[in-house]
Protein backbone atom coordinates (compact mmCIF):
# COMPACT_ATOMS: atom_id res chain seq x y z
CA UNK A 1 0.00 0.00 0.00
CA UNK A 2 1.13 3.52 -0.79
CA UNK A 3 1.30 6.53 1.95
CA UNK A 4 -1.42 8.12 1.19
CA UNK A 5 -0.99 11.22 -0.98
CA UNK A 6 -4.67 12.92 -1.28
CA UNK A 7 -6.12 14.74 1.30
CA UNK A 8 -9.96 15.18 1.70
CA UNK A 9 -10.38 18.36 4.28
CA UNK A 10 -11.47 19.59 7.47
CA UNK A 11 -14.95 21.20 7.54
CA UNK A 12 -14.80 24.58 9.09
CA UNK A 13 -15.96 28.39 7.87
CA UNK A 14 -18.90 30.44 7.52
CA UNK A 15 -22.65 29.84 5.97
CA UNK A 16 -23.22 31.49 2.94
CA UNK A 17 -27.11 32.14 4.16
CA UNK A 18 -25.79 33.77 7.68
CA UNK A 19 -24.17 36.76 6.00
CA UNK A 20 -21.25 36.38 8.56
CA UNK A 21 -17.89 37.22 6.91
CA UNK A 22 -15.76 36.45 5.52
CA UNK A 23 -17.87 34.05 3.74
CA UNK A 24 -16.90 31.36 1.39
CA UNK A 25 -20.75 31.09 -0.26
CA UNK A 26 -19.46 27.98 -2.92
CA UNK A 27 -18.70 25.93 -0.27
CA UNK A 28 -21.40 26.35 2.49
CA UNK A 29 -25.12 26.62 3.28
CA UNK A 30 -27.89 25.11 5.33
CA UNK A 31 -31.36 24.19 4.02
CA UNK A 32 -34.64 23.12 6.10
CA UNK A 33 -34.56 19.01 6.41
CA UNK A 34 -37.96 18.66 8.14
CA UNK A 35 -40.10 19.09 11.41
CA UNK A 36 -40.26 17.24 13.97
CA UNK A 37 -43.63 16.64 15.40
CA UNK A 38 -43.66 18.57 18.61
CA UNK A 39 -42.95 21.38 15.46
CA UNK A 40 -39.82 22.36 16.14
CA UNK A 41 -37.26 22.71 12.54
CA UNK A 42 -34.25 20.75 11.63
CA UNK A 43 -31.75 22.02 9.82
CA UNK A 44 -28.83 19.98 7.49
CA UNK A 45 -25.95 22.09 6.72
CA UNK A 46 -23.09 21.40 3.82
CA UNK A 47 -19.68 22.21 4.45
CA UNK A 48 -17.34 22.10 0.95
CA UNK A 49 -13.69 22.40 1.18
CA UNK A 50 -11.41 24.01 -1.51
CA UNK A 51 -10.80 20.54 -3.22
CA UNK A 52 -14.56 19.71 -3.90
CA UNK A 53 -15.36 17.44 -0.35
CA UNK A 54 -19.03 17.60 0.96
CA UNK A 55 -19.73 17.24 4.13
CA UNK A 56 -23.30 17.64 5.49
CA UNK A 57 -25.08 17.58 9.17
CA UNK A 58 -27.99 18.02 10.77
CA UNK A 59 -29.12 20.16 13.73
CA UNK A 60 -30.16 17.24 15.26
CA UNK A 61 -28.03 15.34 17.28
CA UNK A 62 -25.03 16.67 15.12
CA UNK A 63 -25.62 13.83 12.86
CA UNK A 64 -23.32 13.78 10.14
CA UNK A 65 -25.33 12.28 7.03
CA UNK A 66 -22.79 12.51 4.45
CA UNK A 67 -19.02 12.63 3.77
CA UNK A 68 -18.11 12.62 -0.07
CA UNK A 69 -14.58 11.82 -0.86
CA UNK A 70 -12.65 10.47 -4.01
CA UNK A 71 -11.50 7.35 -4.37
CA UNK A 72 -8.06 6.67 -6.55
CA UNK A 73 -9.83 7.40 -9.87
CA UNK A 74 -11.37 10.59 -8.32
CA UNK A 75 -14.99 9.14 -8.20
CA UNK A 76 -17.00 10.99 -5.21
CA UNK A 77 -18.86 8.68 -3.08
CA UNK A 78 -20.44 9.27 0.28
CA UNK A 79 -18.61 7.00 2.59
CA UNK A 80 -20.42 7.47 6.01
CA UNK A 81 -23.92 5.39 6.51
CA UNK A 82 -27.24 6.63 7.42
CA UNK A 83 -30.89 7.37 7.76
CA UNK A 84 -32.90 7.91 4.39
CA UNK A 85 -35.57 10.04 6.50
CA UNK A 86 -35.85 12.47 9.52
CA UNK A 87 -38.00 9.99 11.23
CA UNK A 88 -34.77 7.63 11.27
CA UNK A 89 -32.54 10.40 13.23
CA UNK A 90 -35.55 11.36 15.23
CA UNK A 91 -35.05 7.94 17.29
CA UNK A 92 -32.19 7.16 16.01
CA UNK A 93 -31.24 4.13 17.33
CA UNK A 94 -27.92 3.06 15.38
CA UNK A 95 -26.68 6.36 16.46
CA UNK A 96 -26.06 7.04 12.84
CA UNK A 97 -22.70 9.94 12.73
CA UNK A 98 -24.48 11.59 15.99
CA UNK A 99 -22.56 13.55 18.64
CA UNK A 100 -22.88 11.16 21.36
CA UNK A 101 -22.95 12.36 25.23
CA UNK A 102 -23.24 12.84 28.47
CA UNK A 103 -21.56 9.64 28.43
CA UNK A 104 -20.32 7.98 25.56
CA UNK A 105 -20.60 4.13 26.10
CA UNK A 106 -22.10 1.85 28.63
CA UNK A 107 -22.46 2.14 32.56
CA UNK A 108 -23.02 -0.56 34.75
CA UNK A 109 -26.72 -0.94 35.93
CA UNK A 110 -27.21 2.98 35.00
CA UNK A 111 -25.38 3.62 38.40
CA UNK A 112 -21.87 5.87 39.81
CA UNK A 113 -20.74 7.26 42.73
CA UNK A 114 -19.58 10.70 42.93
CA UNK A 115 -18.34 12.10 45.70
CA UNK A 116 -20.00 10.37 48.04
CA UNK A 117 -23.66 10.73 46.03
CA UNK A 118 -24.97 7.62 43.49
CA UNK A 119 -27.02 8.62 40.45
CA UNK A 120 -29.34 6.87 38.49
CA UNK A 121 -29.21 7.03 34.54
CA UNK A 122 -31.69 5.50 32.51
CA UNK A 123 -31.52 1.99 31.65
CA UNK A 124 -31.86 1.24 27.79
CA UNK A 125 -29.21 -1.48 26.73
CA UNK A 126 -30.11 -4.75 28.56
CA UNK A 127 -28.88 -3.66 32.09
CA UNK A 128 -26.86 -0.89 31.17
CA UNK A 129 -27.16 3.00 30.37
CA UNK A 130 -25.55 2.92 27.20
CA UNK A 131 -24.70 6.56 25.25
CA UNK A 132 -25.95 9.10 27.85
CA UNK A 133 -29.53 7.16 27.94
CA UNK A 134 -33.20 7.70 26.47
CA UNK A 135 -32.62 11.71 25.89
CA UNK A 136 -29.05 11.90 24.93
CA UNK A 137 -27.04 14.36 22.28
CA UNK A 138 -28.15 12.12 19.57
CA UNK A 139 -31.69 13.58 19.95
CA UNK A 140 -31.06 16.87 21.03
CA UNK A 141 -31.68 20.30 18.49
CA UNK A 142 -27.78 22.10 18.90
CA UNK A 143 -27.61 25.80 18.25
CA UNK A 144 -25.51 26.14 14.39
CA UNK A 145 -23.26 28.85 13.86
CA UNK A 146 -20.81 29.56 11.64
CA UNK A 147 -16.76 29.68 12.35
CA UNK A 148 -14.55 31.29 10.18
CA UNK A 149 -11.27 29.47 10.30
CA UNK A 150 -8.31 29.33 8.02
CA UNK A 151 -7.71 26.80 5.58
CA UNK A 152 -11.59 25.30 5.79
CA UNK A 153 -14.59 25.76 7.06
CA UNK A 154 -15.97 25.00 9.95
CA UNK A 155 -19.33 25.11 12.08
CA UNK A 156 -19.80 25.01 15.92
CA UNK A 157 -22.59 23.44 17.66
CA UNK A 158 -23.77 24.33 20.72
CA UNK A 159 -26.10 22.92 23.31
CA UNK A 160 -26.64 22.71 27.31
CA UNK A 161 -28.12 19.71 29.06
CA UNK A 162 -29.76 20.61 31.93
CA UNK A 163 -28.98 19.60 35.41
CA UNK A 164 -30.38 16.43 35.83
CA UNK A 165 -31.15 15.39 32.50
CA UNK A 166 -30.89 11.28 32.55
CA UNK A 167 -29.67 11.88 35.77
CA UNK A 168 -26.57 13.75 35.44
CA UNK A 169 -25.54 16.06 37.79
CA UNK A 170 -25.00 20.08 36.56
CA UNK A 171 -25.42 22.11 33.79
CA UNK A 172 -23.50 20.90 30.97
CA UNK A 173 -22.75 23.30 28.85
CA UNK A 174 -21.24 21.98 25.34
CA UNK A 175 -19.46 23.06 22.23
CA UNK A 176 -18.50 20.99 19.34
CA UNK A 177 -16.26 22.17 16.18
CA UNK A 178 -16.67 20.56 13.11
CA UNK A 179 -13.39 21.35 10.44
CA UNK A 180 -13.41 20.43 6.88
CA UNK A 181 -10.20 21.34 6.59
CA UNK A 182 -8.10 21.93 2.87
CA UNK A 183 -5.70 19.78 3.82
CA UNK A 184 -8.85 16.88 3.40
CA UNK A 185 -9.43 15.81 6.87
CA UNK A 186 -12.56 16.56 9.38
CA UNK A 187 -11.14 17.64 12.49
CA UNK A 188 -13.70 17.78 15.33
CA UNK A 189 -13.27 19.41 18.82
CA UNK A 190 -15.14 18.81 21.99
CA UNK A 191 -15.43 21.18 24.65
CA UNK A 192 -17.90 21.56 28.28
CA UNK A 193 -18.12 23.27 31.33
CA UNK A 194 -20.37 22.45 34.42
CA UNK A 195 -21.25 24.11 37.46
CA UNK A 196 -21.74 20.87 39.51
CA UNK A 197 -19.22 17.71 39.39
CA UNK A 198 -20.14 15.85 36.82
CA UNK A 199 -18.75 12.93 34.16
CA UNK A 200 -18.93 13.48 30.49
CA UNK A 201 -17.24 10.95 27.50
CA UNK A 202 -18.08 12.19 23.68
CA UNK A 203 -17.52 11.01 20.96
CA UNK A 204 -18.97 10.81 17.12
CA UNK A 205 -21.17 7.86 16.16
CA UNK A 206 -20.44 7.95 12.45
CA UNK A 207 -20.16 4.39 10.57
CA UNK A 208 -17.70 4.55 7.67
CA UNK A 209 -17.89 2.00 4.50
CA UNK A 210 -14.65 3.49 2.21
CA UNK A 211 -16.12 1.52 -0.56
CA UNK A 212 -19.05 3.77 -0.38
CA UNK A 213 -22.70 3.73 1.38
CA UNK A 214 -25.12 1.02 0.34
CA UNK A 215 -22.24 -0.75 -1.36
CA UNK A 216 -22.36 -4.09 0.81
CA UNK A 217 -20.34 -5.80 3.82
CA UNK A 218 -17.45 -3.46 4.70
CA UNK A 219 -15.69 -6.32 6.26
CA UNK A 220 -13.18 -7.16 3.81
CA UNK A 221 -11.76 -3.86 4.33
CA UNK A 222 -8.25 -3.24 6.36
CA UNK A 223 -7.97 -2.12 9.55
CA UNK A 224 -4.64 -0.96 11.97
CA UNK A 225 -5.25 -0.02 15.85
CA UNK A 226 -2.64 1.46 17.32
CA UNK A 227 -3.09 -0.09 20.61
CA UNK A 228 -1.33 -2.63 22.57
CA UNK A 229 -4.47 -3.63 24.80
CA UNK A 230 -7.60 -3.89 24.93
CA UNK A 231 -10.51 -3.80 27.85
CA UNK A 232 -12.34 -7.31 27.85
CA UNK A 233 -16.38 -7.04 29.24
CA UNK A 234 -18.51 -9.57 30.67
CA UNK A 235 -21.79 -10.52 28.91
CA UNK A 236 -23.61 -7.20 29.10
CA UNK A 237 -20.53 -5.63 27.25
CA UNK A 238 -19.22 -3.82 30.25
CA UNK A 239 -15.64 -3.23 31.00
CA UNK A 240 -14.40 -6.29 33.72
CA UNK A 241 -11.16 -4.02 35.26
CA UNK A 242 -8.75 -6.13 32.96
CA UNK A 243 -6.41 -4.27 30.69
CA UNK A 244 -5.31 -7.50 27.84
CA UNK A 245 -3.04 -7.41 25.48
CA UNK A 246 -4.18 -7.98 22.50
CA UNK A 247 -0.95 -10.12 21.27
CA UNK A 248 -2.19 -13.33 19.86
CA UNK A 249 -5.83 -12.69 19.76
CA UNK A 250 -8.55 -11.75 17.11
CA UNK A 251 -8.08 -8.37 18.83
CA UNK A 252 -4.48 -7.60 17.64
CA UNK A 253 -5.06 -5.05 14.92
CA UNK A 254 -1.60 -3.34 15.31
CA UNK A 255 -0.64 -4.41 11.96
CA UNK A 256 -3.14 -3.88 8.83
CA UNK A 257 -5.73 -7.01 8.64
CA UNK A 258 -8.80 -7.14 7.09
CA UNK A 259 -11.68 -7.05 9.92
CA UNK A 260 -13.08 -10.62 8.53
CA UNK A 261 -9.89 -12.37 9.61
CA UNK A 262 -11.47 -12.26 12.91
CA UNK A 263 -14.38 -11.69 13.30
CA UNK A 264 -15.64 -14.76 12.79
CA UNK A 265 -13.65 -17.20 15.06
CA UNK A 266 -15.36 -18.36 18.74
CA UNK A 267 -13.10 -16.44 20.60
CA UNK A 268 -15.38 -15.63 24.13
CA UNK A 269 -15.15 -11.57 23.20
CA UNK A 270 -15.64 -11.56 19.86
CA UNK A 271 -19.24 -14.73 20.59
CA UNK A 272 -20.23 -11.71 23.57
CA UNK A 273 -20.67 -9.15 21.12
CA UNK A 274 -21.96 -10.97 18.44
CA UNK A 275 -18.62 -9.09 15.96
CA UNK A 276 -16.47 -6.42 17.44
CA UNK A 277 -17.71 -4.06 19.88
CA UNK A 278 -14.55 -3.01 22.36
CA UNK A 279 -12.58 -0.43 23.33
CA UNK A 280 -8.80 -0.66 22.84
CA UNK A 281 -6.56 1.45 24.73
CA UNK A 282 -4.53 3.68 22.15
CA UNK A 283 -0.56 3.78 22.62
CA UNK A 284 0.15 6.59 24.15
CA UNK A 285 3.54 8.72 24.84
CA UNK A 286 1.86 11.35 26.76
CA UNK A 287 -1.50 11.46 28.14
CA UNK A 288 -4.00 13.89 26.29
CA UNK A 289 -1.29 13.92 23.41
CA UNK A 290 -2.83 14.14 19.83
CA UNK A 291 -1.32 10.99 17.71
CA UNK A 292 -2.80 8.14 15.87
CA UNK A 293 -5.10 6.08 16.90
CA UNK A 294 -6.21 3.54 13.72
CA UNK A 295 -6.35 3.30 9.86
CA UNK A 296 -8.65 1.73 7.62
CA UNK A 297 -7.93 1.07 3.79
CA UNK A 298 -10.41 -0.51 1.23
CA UNK A 299 -8.13 -2.06 -1.73
CA UNK A 300 -11.24 -2.35 -3.68
CA UNK A 301 -10.85 1.42 -3.90
CA UNK A 302 -8.26 2.54 -2.52
CA UNK A 303 -9.49 4.68 -0.07
CA UNK A 304 -7.67 5.57 3.10
CA UNK A 305 -9.25 6.82 6.80
CA UNK A 306 -6.33 7.60 8.93
CA UNK A 307 -7.71 8.18 12.89
CA UNK A 308 -5.91 10.94 15.25
CA UNK A 309 -7.39 11.65 18.83
CA UNK A 310 -6.52 13.08 22.36
CA UNK A 311 -8.66 10.49 23.90
CA UNK A 312 -7.39 7.74 25.80
CA UNK A 313 -9.46 4.99 23.65
CA UNK A 314 -11.57 4.02 20.31
CA UNK A 315 -14.05 1.37 20.14
CA UNK A 316 -14.62 -0.27 16.78
CA UNK A 317 -17.84 -1.42 16.13
CA UNK A 318 -18.89 -3.55 13.49
CA UNK A 319 -22.68 -2.91 13.36
CA UNK A 320 -23.31 -5.65 15.05
CA UNK A 321 -26.98 -5.26 15.14
CA UNK A 322 -27.99 -3.99 12.18
CA UNK A 323 -30.00 -7.01 10.94
CA UNK A 324 -31.69 -5.70 7.30
CA UNK A 325 -34.74 -4.36 8.29
CA UNK A 326 -33.46 -0.69 8.54
CA UNK A 327 -33.48 0.93 5.04
CA UNK A 328 -30.50 3.37 5.13
CA UNK A 329 -29.77 7.01 3.19
CA UNK A 330 -28.79 4.48 0.37
CA UNK A 331 -32.00 2.92 -0.02
CA UNK A 332 -30.50 -0.63 0.43
CA UNK A 333 -31.11 -2.95 3.44
CA UNK A 334 -28.29 -2.25 6.31
CA UNK A 335 -26.59 -5.44 7.35
CA UNK A 336 -23.95 -6.34 10.03
CA UNK A 337 -20.42 -5.23 8.78
CA UNK A 338 -21.94 -2.42 6.37
CA UNK A 339 -20.51 -0.17 8.76
CA UNK A 340 -17.75 0.19 11.38
CA UNK A 341 -17.14 3.14 13.48
CA UNK A 342 -13.82 4.12 15.31
CA UNK A 343 -15.58 6.21 18.59
CA UNK A 344 -12.65 7.74 19.85
CA UNK A 345 -13.58 7.68 23.63
CA UNK A 346 -12.37 7.63 27.28
CA UNK A 347 -12.87 4.09 28.79
CA UNK A 348 -16.82 2.36 28.71
CA UNK A 349 -17.67 2.59 32.49
CA UNK A 350 -14.89 4.36 33.65
CA UNK A 351 -16.58 6.16 36.77
CA UNK A 352 -17.04 2.40 38.59
CA UNK A 353 -13.08 1.70 37.67
CA UNK A 354 -10.23 3.60 39.30
CA UNK A 355 -8.11 2.40 37.61
CA UNK A 356 -9.33 3.57 34.08
CA UNK A 357 -8.56 7.21 32.94
CA UNK A 358 -11.41 9.07 34.73
CA UNK A 359 -14.03 11.13 33.29
CA UNK A 360 -14.99 13.39 36.12
CA UNK A 361 -15.45 16.84 34.94
CA UNK A 362 -15.26 19.55 38.21
CA UNK A 363 -16.78 23.36 37.89
CA UNK A 364 -14.11 25.98 37.03
CA UNK A 365 -12.67 23.40 34.57
CA UNK A 366 -12.55 22.97 30.87
CA UNK A 367 -13.27 19.93 29.29
CA UNK A 368 -11.39 19.20 25.92
CA UNK A 369 -11.28 17.06 23.29
CA UNK A 370 -9.65 16.41 19.03
CA UNK A 371 -10.10 13.54 17.46
CA UNK A 372 -9.38 14.10 13.35
CA UNK A 373 -10.50 12.10 10.57
CA UNK A 374 -7.94 12.34 7.70
CA UNK A 375 -8.76 11.30 4.27
CA UNK A 376 -6.62 9.81 1.56
CA UNK A 377 -6.21 7.49 -1.60
CA UNK A 378 -3.46 4.94 -2.68
CA UNK A 379 -2.44 6.98 -5.55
Amino acid sequence: MKRPVAALGVLVGAFAASGSAPTRADTTSHALYGTLSDGRTVDIYTLRNANGIVMRFLSLGGCITEIDTPDRHGRLDNIVLGHDNLAGYDSNVGFFGAIVGRYANRIAKGSFTLNGHTFHLPINNGPNSLHGGTSGFNLQLWQVAPRAVPHGVAAELSYTSPDGQDGYPGALKVQVTYTLEDSNALRIDYQATTDKPTVINLTNHSYFNLNGNGSGSALHQLVQINADSYTPTDATQIPTGEIAKVAGTPMDFRALRAIDAGIYTPFEQIVLAHGYDHNWVLNKTHPGELSFAARAYAPRTGRILEVYTTEPGVQMYTGNYLQGNLIGSSHTLYRQGDGYTFETQHFPDSPNHPNFPSTVLNPGEVFRSTTIFRFSTDQ
